[in-house]
């Protein structure tokens, strides 16, 4: 059976554990521990504002407000509502990504890759279930969303997860990891939960179940 092509063309990659990525360009010089604290005050304003009222509400001027900083100082730090959207968006992938990588079991490492992939998968529906507005309006355009910072680093995550279960030797591992990964499309679960009025215990039962399957059973 000929060897799947790598996941993103140009770039050799391996499914070892992933490295933290993000979405915004790496600071030029390291933030003062004040600057640094600012930021991340400014980042929890505007996460509880999102949360409050929607992403199609948020302003700078009303991050400025919730953070009881001048207006000037959120366009300093952001530049405009879109970085202010792609930081935010950053700060949370950052999170998540760091409890998947390094944080506890199971949804870090030292469970077996079952049971991580359940605790990831469900991890994840929440995540983005409860930051709905931010995700949908920070995605990127159809030619670039599966090369994204954050889709990479999950897709290889749940590729060595998948490899860890010692899969057949039939077994396309690749593919299989992108239909789990479209499980979790922000899209989807949007359409699941608001139009279609899903549970969040519906969805991860779902996602178990087809983490499961995708396994297939363990040996014997």
């Amino acid at each position: 059976m000929s060897q799947p092509s790598p996941p993103f063309p140009g770039r050799p990659e391996s499914f070892d554990e992933p490295v933290l990525m993000q979405l915004t360009a790496p600071e030029d010089t390291p933030l003062r521990a004040d600057a640094a604290r600012n930021r991340a005050r400014l980042l929890e304003a505007a996460a509880r504002l999102v949360e409050e009222q929607g992403v199609a509400r948020l302003t700078m001027e009303g991050v400025a407000c919730a953070a009881a900083v001048g207006k000037g100082t959120v366009f300093r730090r952001f530049g405009d509502r879109t970085g202010l959207l792609m930081a935010l968006l950053d700060h949370t992938e950052k999170s998540f990504q760091d409890a998947f990588i390094s944080g506890p079991a199971p949804l870090g490492p030292g469970a077996p890759p079952v049971e991580r992939l359940h605790a990831f998968g469900c991890q994840a529906l929440r995540l983005t279930a409860e930051r709905l507005d931010l995700y949908l309006a920070a995605e990127p355009e159809v030619t670039r969303r599966f090369a994204s910072a954050p889709y990479r680093v999950r897709f290889m995550h749940v590729c060595m997860l998948l490899r860890q279960t010692n899969p057949g030797p039939d077994t396309d591992v690749e593919l299989v990891a992108q239909i789990l990964m479209g499980y979790l499309d922000p899209a989807l679960i949007g359409h699941l939960t608001r139009q279609r009025g899903m549970a969040a215990e519906r969805l991860e039962a779902g996602w178990r179940d087809l983490v499961n399957r995708s396994v297939g059973p363990p040996p014997a």
